[in-house]
């Protein structure tokens, strides 16, 4: 006799007529109970296979709850219960079993959808194919074939460990990706919870930054890293909100005061002396930028004209205070290195030609030549791309 798995558990619970010892002794086939309705029906054959017995709207049924080879004593009967739970509260347990395999997606179907959707709007054809490419490799063999509602941090966090730190681009780009398939299955119902990414990063080691670099917070976790500035209310965090939303500087923000702002247009002009090329730069923006702009106004001070003001109101906020909240939030990025965030997600998900996202981190041109002719700071197509940025920063508020 096949007794499979049955052999390594214990069986736990309640006391029922049927015992590990017992079950392993039996020899002709036929039907024993264990009670409450659970079966254990011997073939003949040799192999084993557990049923529960319940009535259902006046009339007896006897459900199947899989191969003694695969299912435990124990096992059975928790199946058992949570069947009589459902029939209890009028629920058909084989409905509602058929339901869940009719309806919910797989990992890799619900990621194939989520493909299917968005590839419209990528115009880069390498990206399409790279999207889906990289959850066939990496994440399908572990989660492709769990349903969503299943998966979890410590799956997540199985599918990245293995390239995590060999190839912590590919890493950083499959996990927004999973996050994607199951922000997208929240949406459409079939999860009761966004993607964990929070809990998943607390759980993976530290990449190392790159040489030269400063380190940067990966553009996939900004909008939790916004949702969890926003549970506390500090002139840094507001500070520091403003910073990703307009991609400014630190010393920018910092010393940004009140008379730059131009409401009607939507405009924020640092004057040249505080800008580091030492030329004038006009940052448009975004309804989000404005209503962090309103947060700010709870910090104003009648002496100062500084939207940021320090300890003493006449001078601007200490960079300080703006690494400490990062610091305090254990954080693995420099304030600098939240404009690098920007800048990656402007080349992975957008279409935005390079100058445009140059132009708005307020780079110098390069090439002289190409300096010398350039007569644009590209201020409308600055526009647009610092709102997509906004609606993507607030997408988790």
């Amino acid at each position: 006799m096949v007794w499979g798995k049955l052999w390594g558990k214990k069986f736990g619970g309640r006391m029922g007529n049927l015992t590990f010892q017992k079950i392993r002794s039996l020899k002709e086939p036929g039907r024993y109970s264990d009670g409450n309705g659970l079966l254990l029906e011997i073939g003949k054959s040799g192999r084993g296979s557990w049923t529960v017995r319940v009535q259902s709207q006046g009339k007896r049924r006897d459900i199947g709850l899989g191969s003694i080879a695969d299912v435990s004593l124990a096992e059975a009967r928790e199946k058992a219960a949570e069947i009589r739970r459902l029939v209890k509260a009028g629920i058909d347990p084989v409905a509602k079993r058929k339901r869940k395999a009719d309806v919910l997606p797989s990992f890799r179907e619900a990621a194939y959808l989520v493909h299917a959707e968005h590839k419209k709007s990528w115009k880069n054809g390498k990206h399409q194919a790279q999207w889906i490419s990289t959850l066939e490799t990496y994440a399908f063999p572990i989660i492709g074939d769990r349903f969503v509602n299943e998966i979890e941090g410590p799956a997540i966090r199985d599918v990245l460990i293995q390239i995590w730190l060999e190839k912590p681009e590919t890493a950083r780009r499959v996990r927004q990706r999973i996050a994607t398939v199951l922000d997208w299955s929240y949406a459409k119902g079939f999860r009761s919870s966004e993607a964990p990414l929070r809990s998943v990063s607390k759980g993976l080691p530290r990449q190392p930054s790159k040489n030269g670099h400063f380190a940067a917070l990966p553009y996939e976790e900004i909008p939790d890293f916004i949702a969890a500035l926003r549970k506390r209310v500090s002139i840094g965090r507001v500070a520091l909100e403003l910073l990703i939303l307009t991609a400014a500087r630190s010393g920018e923000i910092r010393g940004a005061r009140h008379a730059e702002v131009d409401t009607a247009r939507a405009l924020w002009t640092i004057p040249a002396e505080r800008m580091k090329m030492g030329r004038a730069h006009v940052v448009p923006l975004s309804l989000a930028a404005f209503d962090t702009l309103d947060h700010a106004r709870m910090f104003y001070s009648p002496v100062s004209d500084l939207i940021f003001p320090g300890q003493k109101p006449t001078k601007p906020l200490s960079d300080m205070t703006l690494l400490k909240v990062i610091r305090d939030m254990e954080i693995n990025s420099t304030v600098h290195g939240l404009r690098s965030s920007f800048r990656d997600w402007v080349a992975d998900q957008t279409d935005y030609p390079r100058e445009v996202a140059e132009a708005a981190l307020a780079h110098a041109v390069p090439n002289k030549v190409e300096a010398a002719y350039r007569r644009t700071d590209f201020l409308e197509k600055r526009r647009a791309l610092m709102d997509d940025w906004a609606d993507y920063c607030m997408s988790k508020i």
